[in-house]
């Protein structure tokens, strides 16, 4: 393949990839590129399978900027290696590595002769919620042979390989492989930060309580012994608002109950369970956070 052709090829190959994961910029590495990406959806699963030989992927601070959805990538090498780069770490993935990038911040990719992975898109907001809020090691590859990464593929390649899949059921895969993959991305549990303490405090009061009508900022700071104003500033550093931190974890219950196809609540008693203490509140809440109602919501699942 000549330079020309290499080079239209390349285009072309960065085209699609910007169609399937968003805004990349980069270069064929001499004559030899070749690429190949295939995009796929399941559900809620949304994965590529990238094929590649000498090129390079930059995402820089123009190209995240233009980019409107915040997600992580969670790239499966499957055969060939490929060098990663994020913030201070730069990895080099090897056959079953597995490595997060974070879509929000610029990342440097050069792949080498043969290189085949997977980039499953994982939702920033999923990940938050079932790390807990946990500072995610970013850029860290999970080792192939380790015991996360050899299950953490092979449930993600039994995935890509059905034909059909229900909403529940890929919603399900990606909780389970996040979940699976939380001791190898949150690093130790021990943190020695006294803000950090207090927030992990905060969340372990609100999950214990969140069905008490009666749980409120107030009542935490109370019982944590801390003001409101370190409260606040505690939750602020992780972008959040401690108040509207609860109703959402109110409400995302509220929607795991109506996905279970085994749950037999009605709806009228759903917000009441959970800590909503007026229906109307209840259901434009939910709206506002989901986009439909709850009972819309309930259908989709059923």
């Amino acid at each position: 393949m000549n330079t020309a052709t290499a080079q239209q090829h390349f285009q072309q190959w960065l085209a699609d990839i910007n169609h399937a994961c968003g805004e990349f910029d980069g270069a064929a590495l001499g004559d030899a590129f070749s690429g190949e990406i295939r995009p796929r959806q399941l559900g809620a699963l949304r994965f590529s399978h990238v094929s590649s030989s000498h090129a390079r992927l930059l995402r820089t601070p123009r190209e995240v900027q233009r980019s409107s959805e915040h997600k992580y990538f969670a790239v499966f090498q499957l055969k060939g290696m490929a060098n990663m780069a994020q913030d201070d770490a730069r990895e080099v993935l090897m056959p079953g590595d597995i490595l997060l990038i974070d879509s929000a911040r610029p990342s440097d990719f050069t792949f080498g002769d043969a290189s085949q992975q997977i980039s499953l898109i994982l939702p920033h907001d999923r990940v938050d919620q079932l790390l807990r809020f946990t500072p995610v090691e970013i850029g860290r590859k999970i080792p192939a042979g380790s015991p996360v990464a050899l299950l953490a593929q092979q449930m993600l390649l039994s995935s890509t390989q059905l034909d059909e899949v229900s909403l529940a059921e890929s919603e399900a895969v990606i909780d389970a492989l996040i979940s699976l993959m939380r001791p190898a991305l949150c690093g130790s549990d021990s943190n020695p930060d006294p803000h950090e303490r207090i927030f992990r405090k905060s969340l372990a009061l609100i999950e214990a309580h969140i069905a008490d009508e009666a749980l409120c900022p107030e009542m935490i700071a109370r019982d944590i012994g801390v003001s409101m104003r370190g409260l606040y500033r505690v939750f602020a550093k992780k972008g959040l608002v401690i108040a509207q931190y609860i109703k959402n974890r109110r409400l995302d219950i509220c929607a795991e109950t109506l996905r279970n196809p085994q749950s037999t609540l009605k709806l009228s008693a759903l917000g009441y369970t959970w800590g909503f203490s007026n229906s109307s509140y209840f259901t434009t809440a939910f709206k506002q956070r989901f986009g439909v109602s709850p009972g819309e919501y309930r259908k989709r699942y059923s």
